[in-house]
């Protein structure tokens, strides 16, 4: 037991580690967060924006600079995580490769990673929240930063998806901003007229919006949307799962039955079905024994 521990808090170690050496996503995290928020409460008309949220059924009329904040929160949460996991996930995939093929356990790897990205989720929708509450009081604070916490963990696992499956830094950076994007900006009712659209449901941050909607302007809990978030994180967990066991796998050849290495097929083997390498000797008696 001891055992496992010290490889899973080894592991854990260097993930934080490398987080805190990603000066740029720090700054993300002090700077852009605050300021992409109180940006939206400054600049967006404070105008009367109603709507029916479809996670109560209740029909509000709230703020349009208060309820695009919202969305605004989700967006910035889901960016940094994502980011965060994916540069990560991406730099940090050869050493892993090394560790797992130099018989690191995988799983300890793995849990190594959610424990970073549960830690950087929390702390992402606490800091999102409290960036809010300056401006205005949501009226379910805890309601929100659980609905931003859920949001961070989806796109944090699903970063880890784009760095273990892309091969260039910059597609996993376009993917991850217009996936949020995207997401986000669809369920805005204040910009998208077809926020309601049956369509909304089925992309991946629908629960956390809905949540924390209903956290800034409702009374009125709604678990069943928290829930909902935490299916999808687990979908992107999953996927997450098999993109890293995919990396890590040993690409190296195997030995074959007879203890030597498998020699590599040429293309033209692969087409013809024959081997044009060297041949095993054949194992019955030769001339001198018979």
């Amino acid at each position: 037991m001891r055992t496992h521990l010290n490889l899973f808090t080894t592991a854990t170690r260097y993930d934080l580690i490398e987080h805190a050496r990603n000066r740029f996503a720090m700054l993300l995290v002090v700077f852009f967060i605050p300021t992409w928020v109180g940006l939206i409460y400054l600049t967006m008309l404070d105008k009367a924006a109603p709507f029916r949220l479809v996670s109560t059924g209740e029909k509000l009329a709230p703020a349009g600079n208060q309820l695009t904040q919202i969305t605004g929160a989700v967006n910035c949460v889901t960016l940094v995580t994502g980011f965060m996991m994916f540069a990560v996930t991406f730099t940090g995939g050869r050493f892993d490769r090394r560790l797992a093929m130099a018989g690191y356990p995988r799983t300890h790897l793995v849990l190594a990673k959610a424990a970073s990205l549960i830690l950087a989720s929390a702390l992402l929708a606490a800091y999102a929240t409290a960036a809010m509450c300056i401006a205005w009081t949501p009226k379910q604070p805890y309601l929100l930063a659980a609905a931003l916490f859920c949001a961070a963990l989806t796109y944090g696992a699903l970063g880890v998806v784009f760095g273990s499956l892309l091969s260039r830094e910059v597609e996993g950076m376009f993917a991850m901003v217009m996936t949020s994007v995207i997401d986000v900006t669809l369920q805005n009712p204040v910009i998208s007229a077809g926020a309601d659209s049956p369509l909304t449901r089925w992309l991946p941050t629908y629960g956390s919006v809905q949540a924390s909607t209903a956290a800034g302007f409702s009374t009125t809990p709604v678990p069943a949307y928290l829930a909902l978030q935490l299916l999808w994180f687990a979908a992107t967990a999953l996927l997450g799962l098999l993109a890293f066991h995919h990396r890590t796998r040993n690409a190296l050849p195997q030995p074959s039955r007879h203890g030597r290495m498998a020699p590599a097929l040429s293309p033209a083997d692969r087409s013809t079905g024959t081997h044009s390498g060297p041949r095993l000797q054949d194992s019955g008696p030769t001339k001198e024994h018979a």
